[in-house]
């Protein structure tokens, strides 16, 4: 069922409700009134007929004839029976119609007035007291006219609800066709976006109401769509480019071998320059292997306590024995009495990749000039602090530095793939912690991580 189809069923369904009730209500009023309007008119005649065919006198009976013929009009199957009781008692001194309920009588003795509806008859009793005794007067009549407009009003309430149900489904169609013209719009644009042409924006964003939001919700994630999608161009178009170099290397190389017979002294050379392009062409794949490892969610990481210093003393033990020359100082003085305080739940290889990585960039981007690691411990995080003196990043590419193979526009010169950063940026992530970096363009770079540590774990 179309939302539209939807929309106006139930607006119609709970217009239906409030008119029934209305009419209904409007009905049994109307009824009530008139049951009660026309008992009155019961009574009235009814005191009338018992004072004068009480009073003795036949001038009396023909002044309530009179009257009875000029001011009020006879009603429809009227008839008046007078019965003599004793009110005292409680009793009939004359035979009462056995038609009518005991209750009846016993309720006139009790009020001297009672109301009674059998069938289409309304009936009216009355008690009064003379000098001659105690009398009941009963007076019975049938509402034609009552029942006719009663009837009238009911048939008037049931065409105008028939009539109210067709205006408001025409009207309720109309409006909720206006109302979702704008998603009608928005469906239209949305299914006409391919993969060719996601720079296109939903033209109904500029509203405040709900479909505005939902309009710049789409333009949001179009706009990551269109992010992720050059990410992706870039990614591949780098790593063929990186791939391509070696294994053009060794390619050339193979075939300068093969192209004549050479000394051992040539072999040697050719078979080193292939080692070397084969390593770094190993060296990249690797780090691919890694950087598609982090892409995932962390189901099938191994997760430890790990403490921060000690891990960051074996780093430092690897890169003394890759880069001996390194300047990298600890710097722990801050470190709590609370080991608690410095541990952290964590997969302790991939940690070892991220802030090996780090510390790597920084020694070979500061040529091996003094690198300085400082360890804070609060209550619920341990931030860790490397601050290199290196070439530094320009600050209108620190927001690329994350994207695979980006590197630096004043650090192309120097070897590497620019993925080391990256990598290490989605190993925090999975680890549930930030990453922060500052530069100065020749004065250095200090990149800030902050991790849980195990006291709120």
């Amino acid at each position: 069922m179309q939302l539209r189809t939807k929309i106006t069923s139930i607006f119609i369904g709970l217009t239906s409700l409030f008119l029934t009730g209305i009419f209904i209500l409007i009905y049994f009023v109307s009824k009530n009134y008139t049951e009660s309007e026309f008992y009155l008119r019961l009574s009235q005649r009814a005191t009338i007929a018992a004072q004068a065919y009480l009073e003795a006198d036949e001038l009396n009976i023909d002044i309530y004839d009179d009257i009875r013929i000029r001011h009020l009009m006879t009603l429809p199957n009227e008839k008046e029976i007078i019965y003599r009781v004793d009110a005292e008692r409680k009793v009939a001194l004359t035979q009462l119609d056995k038609s009518l309920s005991e209750g009846f009588y016993q309720i006139i003795f009790d009020t001297e007035y009672a109301e009674l509806k059998k069938d289409n008859y309304y009936y009216t009793g009355l008690l009064f007291h003379d000098k001659a005794g105690d009398f009941i007067v009963v007076l019975s009549a049938t509402d034609l006219y009552g029942f006719g407009k009663l009837d009238n009003l009911r048939n008037t309430l049931i065409v105008a609800f028939f009539i109210s149900i067709l205006f408001i489904f025409l009207l309720g169609r109309v409006y909720a066709t206006q109302a979702l013209s704008p998603i009608s719009k928005i469906i239209k644009e949305v299914n006409s976006i391919r993969a060719e042409n996601l720079s296109f924006r939903l033209g109904t964003a500029n509203g405040n109401d709900e479909l505005g939001q939902l309009a710049k919700t789409f333009n949001n994630m179009l706009d990551r769509l269109q992010i992720s999608f050059d990410l992706q161009s870039n990614f591949i178009n780098n790593a063929s480019h990186e791939l391509r170099n070696p294994l053009t290397a060794i390619l050339g190389q193979t075939e300068i071998a093969l192209n004549k017979v050479r000394s051992k002294e040539d072999y040697l050379s050719i078979l080193k320059n292939i080692e070397l392009e084969a390593s770094r062409l190993d060296f990249l794949v690797n780090g691919l292997l890694k950087l598609a490892k982090t892409d995932f969610d962390s189901k099938g990481i191994v997760i430890e306590p790990i403490r921060l210093d000690e891990l960051i003393l074996d780093i430092k033990k690897n890169i003394d024995t890759s880069t001996p020359e390194n300047e990298i100082e600890l710097d722990f003085e801050e470190l709590p009495a609370n080991e608690n305080a410095i541990t952290l739940m964590g997969s302790e290889s991939l940690l070892k990749v991220a802030i090996g990585n780090i510390l790597e960039n920084a020694c070979k981007f500061s040529g091996n000039k003094k690198v300085c690691i400082k360890l804070f411990s609060y209550t619920s995080s341990i931030l860790l602090t490397i601050k290199d003196e290196g070439v530094g990043i320009p600050e209108r590419e620190l927001k690329n530095i994350y994207e695979p193979f980006f590197r630096a526009s004043n650090a192309r010169e120097i070897e590497g793939f620019g993925f080391g950063l990256p990598l290490a940026y989605r190993i925090i992530k999975i680890h549930s912690g930030e990453i922060r970096i500052l530069s100065q363009i020749n004065k250095g770079t200090l990149v800030k991580i902050k991790l849980s540590n195990k006291n709120i774990t």
